[in-house]
């Protein structure tokens, strides 16, 4: 209880945006911990010199931050990783280890996981399909296996029928204070890519799509950053789902998904500027419902966050393709307005892998959300891709 209430301490007064108790704008990193020192001694006298440690931070649970605001943790987060990263509290951070990362093969009856030492395993079971084409999947902060996003894309892909879907279960990394799993993001990330060389052996790598939500889209840029550095060749497409944008600055400690990551990265921005980043990452960008960081039907930046991952998933649906079509253009309402080029291509699993540049597509508030999708078809209540179908 004691370390929670610290963790929380911190976290609010860093949300304030660097101001001392005093009401004293703080400059420094050094300054901040000061603060922070200062304000626990007003708690209680066993909290005055007692920071969290990374360490600490990292095996505390996540539910110590529910009912704060969700823009006053996210910012703070931003700014945790940036005192961390100048002060010597970085050390102690625990990494990922590679007996604690599984793959897990997904098919509409059998869900079967295989450590990522030996994830060339998968290629011999019976319920992976060598003629078939290889999604892998690393899903964002606080998700589990058991995630909506996951079951979401596995029941998408598993209706179309012609791929492998690979779900990457890293939870142990990303379902900490958000901060240390950002910081874990590049060695996970390596972790993977040892598992897609044993993938390999027997796929063919333009047979492999690398898909990532939130902090799962920088490990898969990671993991596709490792797999060039240890083969010299890169996967032909990876697929960003609303990067992470918390601790993710450019010119800092960490590196995002980026292109050159693989030969082709489209990514979608959903909350653009909140949890996701706002600046263009792939060879295509796609800002769905424009530049707006709260989508139609959502209140929430975690909504519009999750909204990435419900708008690739409807597009991966056989028929519902075409169901995002994008329009080169600086704003949404320009294209409503029909300002801007009446050319468009869709977003999500049938994009064309030879466009560039940044696009910007309408969306509904409900589902279907694509709004060139027809408003009668329940998509998520279809038995597609479900046991009983198989």
């Amino acid at each position: 209880m004691l370390l929670k209430l610290q963790i929380v301490v911190a976290i609010l007064l860093i949300a304030c945006g660097y101001y001392g108790i005093n009401g004293r704008f703080v400059a420094s990193s050094d300054h901040v911990l000061e603060e922070l020192k200062s304000l626990a001694s007003g708690v209680g006298r066993s909290l005055k010199s007692r920071i969290p440690s990374p360490r600490e931070l990292l095996h505390s649970s996540k539910q110590v931050l529910i009912g704060l605001p969700e823009r006053a943790v996210f910012g703070a987060f931003h700014k945790i990783c940036s005192i961390y990263l100048e002060s010597d509290k970085i050390n102690p951070r625990i990494s990922p280890n590679i007996s604690d990362m599984w793959f897990q093969l997904r098919t509409p009856c059998h869900n079967v996981s295989f450590n990522v030492q030996e994830a060339e395993k998968i290629l011999e079971s019976p319920h992976f399909d060598l003629n078939k084409k290889v999604v892998v999947f690393v899903s964002g902060w606080t998700t589990t296996l058991n995630s909506s996003s996951v079951a979401h894309l596995a029941k998408a892909y598993n209706c179309r029928g012609d791929y492998n879907f690979i779900a990457v279960n890293a939870s142990d990394y990303i379902d900490t204070i958000y901060t240390w799993s950002a910081f874990n993001t590049d060695e996970m990330g390596r972790i993977v890519a040892i598992g897609l060389e044993k993938l390999t052996t027997k796929i063919p790598m333009e047979n492999i799509h690398l898909v990532g939500f939130s902090l799962g889209a920088h490990i898969v840029g990671s993991a596709g950053r490792y797999f060039y550095k240890s083969t010299g060749k890169r996967f032909t497409r990876i697929t960003g789902l609303d990067p992470a944008n918390p601790c993710f600055n450019e010119g800092e400690y960490l590196s995002g998904l980026q292109r050159g990551d693989a030969e082709f990265v489209d990514v979608i921005h959903t909350n653009p500027g909140g949890l996701g980043k706002r600046s263009n990452l792939g060879d295509v960008d796609f800002y769905a419902g424009g530049y707006s960081n709260v989508k139609p039907g959502c209140n929430l930046f975690s909504c519009s966050h999750q909204r990435a991952w419900r708008y690739y998933g409807e597009s991966v649906y056989p028929g519902h393709e075409m169901d995002f079509m994008a329009t080169r253009c600086k704003s949404l309402r320009k294209v409503d307005n029909g300002k801007c080029s009446t050319e468009a291509i869709p977003m999500g699993f049938e994009v064309m892998t030879d466009v560039k540049g940044v696009y910007v597509v309408g969306v509904n508030a409900k589902s279907p959300f694509g709004r060139n999708a027809n408003p009668d078809d329940d998509i998520i209540q279809s038995n597609c891709g479900l046991c009983d179908s198989e």
